[in-house]
């Protein structure tokens, strides 16, 4: 799915929610407070929206933001195809560190974001995750996350040859990687870009600067369910 696809299906959701509400762009506008033209712009799909707006915008249509992304899920879904459960988007985090680890879920959560969670500690156990080997052997290989935090400081194998190694193969060079860094060293972070990494985030993760990234992912790591973290 391309970026303006992603933003119309969104400013689709968005219209959906205000017109059975009853209210005009200036209403939600006033209740989110963001200005009635940045409102005609994401429903006409032509805004990329901060995570922080879309907060405002579920809290301003009455809606989680569960229920605001459901009618974007169903625009995905092509003519008699019906999108199961474990087919939603999933979040990997390749992080060592239990306590970074739990900063990162924790500002997942504070952000709302409710997707199904998976937790591995060290580059090699993430490759065999994503390529479906080792101890992970009984995975679908299409049954793959779509978004990962990947740190670079990994045990076993490191995060920058993981990277090299997602961006590699076919079956997992699109998907999105948000890379983990304990600096913000220029060596670092042109190394993850020229690799195909998608964003960066200096540690620790916070609310802010994961939301900072969110435009540059067109939101498609936002597309939300209900499901329990999965230590793996």
């Amino acid at each position: 799915m391309g970026k303006s696809d992603v933003k119309k299906q969104f400013g689709a959701a968005v219209r959906l929610h205000r017109d059975r509400l009853g209210i005009s762009q200036e209403e939600l506008a006033g209740r989110a407070g963001l200005h009635r033209t940045y409102i005609s712009d994401v429903e006409r799909g032509a805004r990329n929206v901060s995570l922080e707006s879309i907060l405002r915008l579920a809290g301003a249509l009455e809606v989680t933001l569960s229920i605001l992304f459901l009618r974007m899920e169903e625009a995905t879904q092509s003519p008699g195809s019906s999108l199961q459960p474990e087919e939603m988007v999933d979040i990997l985090i390749v992080e060592d560190s239990a306590d970074d680890a739990d900063l990162t879920i924790k500002a997942l959560k504070d952000a709302r974001i409710t997707n199904r969670i998976y937790v591995v500690r060290d580059g090699g156990a993430a490759l065999d995750f994503l390529f479906c080997k080792g101890a992970y052997s009984h995975r679908k290989l299409n049954d793959r996350p779509q978004i990962i935090l990947l740190d670079l400081g990994l045990p076993k194998i490191d995060g920058l040859e993981v990277l090299r190694q997602i961006k590699a193969d076919s079956r997992t060079r699109t998907i999105p990687v948000i890379v983990l860094t304990g600096s913000s060293r220029d060596r670092d972070i042109a190394a993850s870009q020229r690799l195909g990494a998608e964003a960066y985030i200096v540690k620790p993760v916070d609310f802010q600067n994961l939301s900072g990234v969110t435009p540059q992912l067109s939101l498609q790591w936002a597309l939300l369910k209900r499901a329990p973290l999965v230590n793996v």
